[in-house]
């Protein structure tokens, strides 16, 4: 006896993988809308962040503040106490963290700050 297989009905699709190839053209193109976003958030930021510098604000006139310099075991507190007695010390180092563009209260040693002209008469 032989034995005889049929083929199933019907059109037979060979099918084969193909691997897809990055071309070096293809990589710069794909590396290059990848950096796109970042490119875009560098410049708008140097746009944005010009935008103070390119104000007509002259900013604090030279002359109208003295400096001190903090010493071992100084506070923004002790200073404001001993440049200004007779004002509010809230005020005083409020107005001392505006004028030197400061983060917080937080001051080191031999750090240079700028006094306001109302309270260099203290010093």
């Amino acid at each position: 006896m032989s034995t005889v297989t049929l083929a199933a009905p019907g059109p037979h699709i060979a099918t084969s993988r193909t691997r897809l190839r990055l071309t070096t053209r293809g990589r710069r193109v794909l590396a290059a809308l990848a950096a796109l976003p970042v490119i875009a958030g560098i410049a708008i930021g140097t746009f944005a962040g010009g935008a103070a510098l390119g104000s007509n604000d002259a900013g604090a006139p030279s002359g109208t503040f003295q400096s001190v310099t903090v010493m071992p075991g100084d506070s923004l507190w002790g200073i404001a106490e001993r440049v200004a007695p007779e004002a509010d010390p809230r005020d005083v180092v409020s107005e001392i963290i505006s004028l030197n563009v400061l983060s917080n209260s937080a001051v080191d040693a031999g750090d240079r700050i700028a006094i306001p002209a109302q309270y260099s008469s203290g010093l």
